[in-house]
């Protein structure tokens, strides 16, 4: 065998070496994704079967608030239809209505000193405190990982294996302006 044979072969397997490891790691990165949204899929589930619980507890003391309840059981139900249709728009439209309705929700028990002084309220509301606070950073690693896979299959060589053998961009998990505004307090207590 000539050495310009051996060249040839060689170079030629330190590139199908190359191609299989930048495939290896798009593989590995949408896998990222999809773990991540699993872990944000969980704490929703959670959340959303704790959410009548509170709604319950909150009936039972909060008479003259059936709207604000209402709200807050319409906007779990939209955040359940989007989370299984995995909508990231729909999601973040409907997780802003949830976590605004909650937060109103919150704020008007401050009204109702026996439903602030039930152990189920003050239970649930820290659960669900915890949960949001929870789903918060599981947005954080969710939406570096869509980064992370949306950058690498438009970059050049990795583009070249991505474009071949199908592999997407994914949506971020972006919540409405309103969730990133400043909460004028005195408006949901005036509500």
């Amino acid at each position: 065998m000539s050495i310009t044979l051996f060249i040839i072969l060689a170079s030629l397997l330190l590139i199908a070496g190359y191609l299989v490891v930048i495939y290896n790691n798009l593989v590995a990165i949408k896998h990222r994704v999809t773990k991540s949204w699993s872990n944000i899929d969980v704490l929703l589930k959670q959340r959303h079967d704790e959410l009548p619980k509170l709604v319950a507890t909150c009936k039972q003391y909060m008479g003259y608030e059936q709207d604000t309840l209402e709200k807050v059981v319409s906007a779990r139900n939209s955040v359940a239809n989007a989370r299984e249709s995995q909508n990231m728009n729909a999601l973040g439209a409907a997780e802003t209505e949830l976590r605004s309705g909650l937060g109103k929700l919150f704020a008007l028990a401050e009204d109702y000193p026996e439903l602030k002084a039930n152990d189920s309220f003050q239970h649930l509301q820290g659960r669900i405190t915890d949960l949001e606070n929870s789903i918060a950073d599981r947005r954080e690693l969710y939406n570096d990982a869509v980064n992370i896979n949306n950058t690498r299959i438009e970059q050049f060589p990795d583009v070249l294996i991505a474009s071949r053998f199908n592999f997407k961009a994914h949506e971020l998990l972006e919540f409405a302006e309103a969730e990133l505004s400043d909460v004028n307090v005195n408006a949901l207590f005036n509500s």
